[in-house]
């Protein structure tokens, strides 16, 4: 065969495969330049917050209920009880501060209406015991003044006595002291004391009835000596 047909023949052939392999590069750019939806970003599970139920609501707090709101006990109190302690503390920043309303320190209305048998024990509870208290605080504040600083509470417990429905007018029992010694230190630095006319419990707790004595000059403040 003559040289220039064979070169005719391959130059055919070089222009063919160009032709089919064009539209193959047509289409691969025209690919290019379609737009691919992204893809949507997805958080791993492991990092999804773990779906936990709401708080309970907390609880009210717990409230002591009033002790004279509770009955008695035959418990025998002391005079080194922890809360005993703070209640002569209580009583004695009522007497430096001249504070006449009874605190924690005094005998429970409550108890006291479960433990007298008279027509109406919350008057005498009222009108009686506690004005004679803020007579006896007022008194005492005069004599110890601001800024005393108290020293100790000596309750002779070995001297209680257990006193039983019928006796001083009552139809509930409690365990009565007499005796009691509050010991301070002025600002000057002289030490004192007076003394506490009676205690008597509930529930195995001691509480002031009457700071002062019981006999004095009606409508004055008075000390136990």
């Amino acid at each position: 065969m003559p040289r220039t047909t064979t070169a005719v023949r391959v130059l055919a052939s070089v222009g063919l495969l160009a032709a089919c392999t064009y539209p193959a590069a047509a289409t691969s750019a025209s690919s290019s330049n379609r737009v691919i939806p992204a893809a949507r970003a997805t958080t791993p599970r492991s990092a999804l917050p773990h779906a936990t139920a709401a708080p309970a609501p907390s609880p009210p707090s717990a409230r002591t209920p009033d002790p004279g709101s509770l009955s008695q006990t035959t418990a025998r109190p002391g005079g080194s009880d922890p809360q005993f302690a703070q209640r002569m503390r209580t009583l004695w920043a009522a007497v430096v501060a001249g504070d006449t309303a009874a605190g924690s320190s005094f005998f429970p209305l409550g108890a006291y209406l479960q433990v007298k048998a008279i027509s109406n024990p919350a008057a005498d509870y009222r009108n009686r015991l506690i004005t004679l208290y803020g007579l006896d605080i007022r008194a005492l504040h005069l004599r110890v003044g601001s800024g005393a600083k108290l020293l100790g509470v000596d309750v002779p417990d070995r001297s209680a006595t257990w006193v039983a429905p019928g006796q001083e007018y009552n139809k509930g029992s409690y365990w009565r002291v007499y005796g009691t010694r509050v010991r301070y230190r002025t600002v000057s630095g002289k030490e004192g004391s007076f003394g506490i006319f009676s205690l008597i419990s509930w529930r195995g707790q001691w509480y002031v009835v009457h700071l002062g004595p019981i006999n004095r000059t009606p409508g004055t403040g008075a000390i136990t000596r």
